[in-house]
């Protein structure tokens, strides 16, 4: 059974939160009608009629439509599957700059102009691919970091709304009024503590993941990588704040990350960084897909499905990480694995395979 973003079968989808199939989550979400709540597929709740049930593509999509995150499976759990990857390279570079911030002071039409498109046009391709206008994801980019930043953390409500990106405790405290009927701080199940100055969230992610693979990839490309944890010092000129980032791999599919900053209001750009650097919205099971076609690429995905492909921290390129190709020699064959040319190389590098020799045997194919 497959499940697409541009046309999601509902029917499918019905029967993926039947079986609660863990291959889904964060693939789509389940809005009931009867109680105005939004799920993952995997929620533990007793599965609705349904007829009672419609399934989006986001869950900026579910909270425009007018429900609200379950607080028992807390969709902001779910692994990040990009909808955007392998889709759109406008709305990839769009949803970045989002994560960033870049609706939190600007707005669409800003945006837009950054991306070389009109407003319409973005308007309609977030349509297309997330269900929901770019104001609606970025708000839910807000309250869902900042859910995430209230089961997790302890810091303050006011600094909860700082750090999620809201312009003020009043809007933060207006925002979680009208969405859950309750404030922030009545979502938190026990007091507060003090706050120590670090943040620690849990970041998840799809597996297989070779973690190993990932920290050795990133120390060769130069990060701090040391006893199975990464770490990077933060600088105003690139992050917004000065302090430090440090993220290690724990039990449960989550990367653990703590960010000690200066200025809050630099969080969501540096988790944005995290999740890039990690590769943590890859979709394997898509890659897998969409690889397996080549009779090279094909043994080498299924043998080491939880490669993922190191980021950069401060990445400014215009194209899909997922789908650049350094090595125009292949840029023939590579164009059938599109979008994930760049995952194509990694295999071929991780096997010891040069393109010398992928190239050789196509001549000799097209040779015979």
């Amino acid at each position: 059974m497959e499940i697409t973003r541009d046309s999601l079968d509902q029917e499918a989808c019905y029967r993926a939160v039947l079986t609660r199939d863990p291959r889904f989550d964060g693939r789509f979400f389940t809005c009931v009608k009867t109680t105005g709540i939004y799920c993952r597929p995997v929620c533990p709740a007793r599965t609705p009629r349904r007829e009672n049930m419609r399934f989006v593509a986001s869950a900026a999509a579910a909270e425009e439509a007018g429900f609200r995150a379950c607080l028992r499976c807390r969709p902001e759990t779910a692994p990040d599957m990009g909808a955007w990857r392998g889709t759109s390279n406008t709305v990839s570079r769009a949803l970045s700059l989002i994560e960033a911030g870049a609706l939190d002071d600007g707005d669409v039409e800003a945006l837009a102009a950054r991306l070389g498109v009109g407003e319409r046009h973005l308007r309609r391709l977030f349509r297309q691919h997330l269900g929901a206008a770019p104001v609606s994801v970025a708000q839910t980019r807000r309250v869902l970091l900042a859910k995430a930043l209230i089961h997790q953390t302890d810091l303050p409500m006011a600094e909860v709304a700082m750090a999620s990106g809201f312009g003020s405790v009043r809007r933060f405290n207006e925002t979680f009024q009208a969405l859950y009927g309750r404030p922030p701080s009545a979502l938190r199940a026990r007091a507060e503590r003090p706050w120590d100055g670090g943040v620690r969230l849990s970041l998840p992610y799809r597996p297989p993941y070779e973690a190993e693979a990932l920290l050795a990839a990133l120390s060769a490309n130069g990060e701090t990588v040391g006893g199975g944890v990464w770490r990077r010092a933060l600088t105003p000129a690139i992050d917004g704040a000065t302090g430090e980032v440090s993220a290690r791999f724990e039990a449960g599919d989550r990367l653990a990350v703590t960010a000690a900053l200066d200025d809050l209001k630099a969080l969501p750009g540096v988790l944005a960084r995290v999740r890039r650097l990690f590769d943590l919205s890859a979709d394997p099971e898509a890659i897998r897909r969409d690889l397996a076609a080549d009779p090279v690429l094909g043994p080498l995905v299924e043998a080491r499905p939880g490669l993922r492909l190191p980021g950069v921290w401060s990445d400014e390129s215009t194209d899909m990480a997922s789908d650049r190709l350094e090595d125009e020699r292949l840029a023939g064959r590579a164009e059938q694995w599109r979008p994930w040319r760049a995952y194509g190389v990694l295999h071929l590098r991780e096997a010891g395979i040069d393109s010398m020799t992928i190239m050789e045997s196509d001549d000799e194919k097209d040779a015979a």
